[in-house]
């Protein structure tokens, strides 16, 4: 049942996007499988051979980048012969694309032509389409601002340094992507050390000669700069060749044989002849200002890209193999990034040689889950970030419904997906079941997992509700909100530093919201055994250390001694069962977290000041339990979700 479109989608610009989304949507209707077919090199290499003129928006590679980001399960590269361009057009539609193809659907733009001397269109198509040959969808003209978008608009926009307007019809900022290589270190001499690049594409079009504002992507960060392309009129006048440098602010790293991608948000202005290397730096300076300023005030446009997938690995080389194929499946129009937390097994190795397409961040250390997330997170920027950890199974449609909520009511700063265990594929899993819940004392839990008992799904948890807070194991979260509230507490490592960050979400009057429509399967336990002593350390420690920093003082005094005897019992639990190493843990969770508390106070002063600052609201109570859940569990004997269903804070 393919899905197919065809073309050179050069630039894979707003129109060809909207053909792409109307793929998918009927990619589902029909089951089937959605199918990009392309051609390398260009037609007009070879209609036109000798025609040097011809420059190009996109090279191949980039195309399939951008085609894996918008969601296409297949994409067929056909090399472009002259032969083939010699096909009459109904010669094209019965022996190319229905003897080889065989589509269920046809998806075409309104100005679609093919064969021999682009005699065939949409009209010819529909008599295929009448003969039920296959179904024909006619995808009609793209407008924006009353411009028609066309690859040849977007040229011309490019050709006269309009990159506002090619930015808003390729509904990305257009971008170069080449390696770093040796120049002459002149800009080093004037202050302004620069990156010299090699195109990876020799056609790809370039602006006018001068200076732009750029974001550069490298080593998986983005950093602002200020971009040359030109023939250095006052350094060499006779130079022939175009020169491309970049000068990275705040930027220190060599990157040399690095691959860099440049996205040019601005012309600042033309290339100029200097009278000497004086007045040379003083413009130098100038032009400085005048980015910064630029990229101070950019704001990405609306249909630039939303959102970024990003998983945080740490020694993954068993696990990374056997599920980042449905990042690559199913990651959508998302950047999908892997954050490397300093591992020393093979895990970089295995992403870079055999999922190319994602981006690696590489952290010098292991910094856990809170710190190595702050870190990778801290340049990107994006609407909103995915948090994936990379034991996770994602599928078909996982992303969709969790954006759907999130645009639609900006008060909700973060969604969770429903999360089944990867091996017992219809039991949810540990680590955020149906979302997450708090009880009056403090522990938490989730719709579907109630301590240790997992429940099996039959559809009890299929309506959205609010929660208290979003697993870590995978959540949505507005970038705005996660960056205004500092992120996650990196003194954490890792363990309930989500359960942290959701509190204080609800403290700014925001809400979290479970979505039953998203699932994901989820291994869990792959990093760090459940039962483990650093785990139940982690996990005592930090839930204390989150209700002090979150709880009133007032609210303290009557929940603290509680705690301590119920964390006792717990402890004097491990030491019948024999596992005298659980039980240290909670007596070291508690001396560790005396050691901490004069950092606690203070972190409690920082963040009360910036959850007043993004406030929109008074506190929200969502996911709130008013009464124990030990007590329900131990002696109530309640050990499923829904039999908790009384006894909720108002508006819960």
């Amino acid at each position: 049942n393919a899905v197919i479109t065809t073309g050179s989608f050069d630039g894979v610009h707003v129109g060809h996007q909207k053909i792409f989304s109307r793929i998918k949507d009927l990619t589902e209707f029909y089951h089937g499988e959605s199918v990009v077919i392309t051609f390398d090199p260009h037609p007009r290499q070879v209609i036109y051979p000798n025609d040097d003129t011809l420059r190009l928006l996109t090279s191949t590679d980039e195309k399939i980048k951008y085609f894996r980001k918008f969601g296409i399960n297949n994409v067929v590269v056909l090399p472009f012969t002259i032969e083939f361009s010699q096909q009459q057009a109904r010669e094209y539609v019965e022996k190319f694309l229905i003897e080889k193809f065989r589509p269920k659907c046809l998806v075409v733009g309104y100005d679609h032509r093919f064969g021999l001397n682009r005699e065939g269109n949409y009209d010819l198509l529909k008599q295929y389409a009448d003969r039920k040959e296959f179904d024909l969808v006619k995808i009609d003209k793209q407008e924006i601002r009353d411009i028609t978008v066309s690859s040849t608009k977007i040229r011309n926009a490019l050709l006269h340094g309009e990159m506002e307007i090619a930015t808003v019809l390729l509904a990305h900022p257009y971008n170069i992507c080449g390696t770093v290589v040796h120049g002459q270190k002149l800009g080093q001499k004037l202050g302004y050390p620069t990156a010299n690049i090699l195109l990876d594409n020799p056609i790809k079009l370039l602006p006018p000669e001068g200076i732009y504002a750029v974001h550069a992507h490298v080593n998986g960060a983005q950093h602002g700069g200020m971009l040359y392309i030109g023939k250095r009129p006052t350094v060499t006048p006779v130079q022939k060749s175009l020169s491309i440098e970049v000068h990275l602010f705040d930027f220190e790293d060599d990157i040399y044989d690095c691959p860099i991608e440049l996205d040019l948000l601005s012309f600042v202005r033309e290339d100029q002849e200097m009278t000497d290397l004086e007045e040379l730096q003083k413009a130098i300076a100038n032009d400085e200002k005048h980015v910064r300023q630029v990229l101070e005030d950019y704001r990405p446009t609306e249909s630039s890209e939303k959102v970024a997938i990003v998983a945080l690995n740490y020694n993954g080389a068993n696990v990374l193999p056997i599920y980042l194929p449905s990042f690559e499946k199913y990651g959508g129009q998302a950047d999908i990034y892997i954050a490397d937390n300093g591992s020393t097994d093979e895990s970089i190795a295995i992403v870079n040689s055999q999922f190319s397409s994602m981006r690696m961040i590489e952290l010098p250390e292991n910094y856990g889950y809170a710190g190595g997330y702050n870190k990778a997170l801290e340049n990107l920027d994006y609407k909103y970030l995915a948090l994936i950890n990379t034991d996770i199974e994602l599928t078909e449609g996982w992303l969709e419904p969790l954006i759907d909520v999130l645009e639609s009511n900006p008060d909700i700063a973060a969604v969770q997906p429903k999360i089944r265990a990867a091996k017992k594929r219809d039991t949810f899993e540990y680590a955020g079941g149906c979302g997450g819940y708090m009880d009056r004392l403090g522990y938490p839990f989730c719709a579907g997992r109630i301590l240790d008992d997992l429940e099996v799904d039959s559809g009890q948890y299929d309506r959205s509700a609010s929660i208290f807070w979003a697993s870590g194991a995978a959540f949505v979260i507005r970038s705005d909100v996660f960056y205004a509230l500092g992120g996650f507490d990196g003194d954490y490592f890792a363990h309930m530093e989500e359960i942290d960050l959701c509190w204080r979400i609800h403290r700014a009057g925001f809400d979290i919201v479970y979505v039953p429509e998203s699932i994901v399967y989820h291994e869990g336990g792959a990093t760090l055994p459940y039962k483990s002593a650093r785990k139940i350390f982690l996990n005592f420690r930090n839930n204390l250390a989150t209700l002090i920093k979150n709880l009133p003082f007032y609210k303290l005094a009557l929940v603290i001694p509680i705690r301590i005897a119920l964390d006792a019992l717990a402890g004097v639990h491990f030491i019948v069962k024999g596992q005298f190493g659980n039980s240290w843990a909670i007596v070291r969770a508690y001396f560790a977290l005396f050691s901490w508390l004069p950092s606690l106070m203070r972190k409690k002063k920082i963040e009360r000041q910036q959850i007043a600052d993004i406030s929109i609201g008074p506190e929200t109570k969502s996911g709130w339990y008013q009464g124990s859940i030990l007590w329900q569990y131990y002696i109530g004997g309640k050990k499923t979700f829904s039999t908790l269903q009384s006894r909720w804070h108002e508006g819960a």
